[in-house]
């Protein structure tokens, strides 16, 4: 049950915006264990002042064509699970949209089962607070 926010510079086709969203999902998908119909992506794109970074922290070259990726899903992945979801990612990303591995930046953050409404104001995945069986 990830939620993934990518953000980039404006100026992307409609086209190479999907390869990325599908890349990231893919990735998820194979490395993560997350369900094909799970999914859940903010796309947004920013204007030159509005996305700024180092283009050389820890020794990494970064060019305008670096995306963030913020990734929160449940808990229960292991570091192994996340250095293979990073390494899958930018390699899914390079092969289908182009992008250098340079330029991804990936964050994950997790939480619990309770965090999670996907609709009807109830917490879906949580005890006692969904209709028809018990959380997953």
């Amino acid at each position: 049950m990830p939620f993934v926010r990518i953000d980039l510079r404006r100026g992307r086709t409609e086209e190479e915006l999907q390869a990325v969203s599908r890349a990231v999902h893919r990735a998820l998908t194979e490395m993560a264990g997350v369900p094909e119909d799970d999914y859940f992506q903010v796309i947004t794109q920013h204007e030159a002042g509005e996305f700024r970074y180092d283009p050389g922290y820890l020794g990494i070259s970064r060019t305008d064509s670096l995306i963030f990726i913020a990734i929160t899903m449940g808990r229960g992945r292991g570091a192994e699970t996340k250095r293979a979801l990073y390494a899958r990612t930018a390699q899914l990303l390079e092969e289908s949209a182009g992008v250098r591995p340079e330029d991804v930046m990936i964050i994950v953050t997790e939480n619990t089962l309770e965090d999670w409404s996907f609709g009807q104001g109830i917490a879906q995945h949580a005890r006692g607070d969904r209709t028809g069986g018990e959380a997953r």
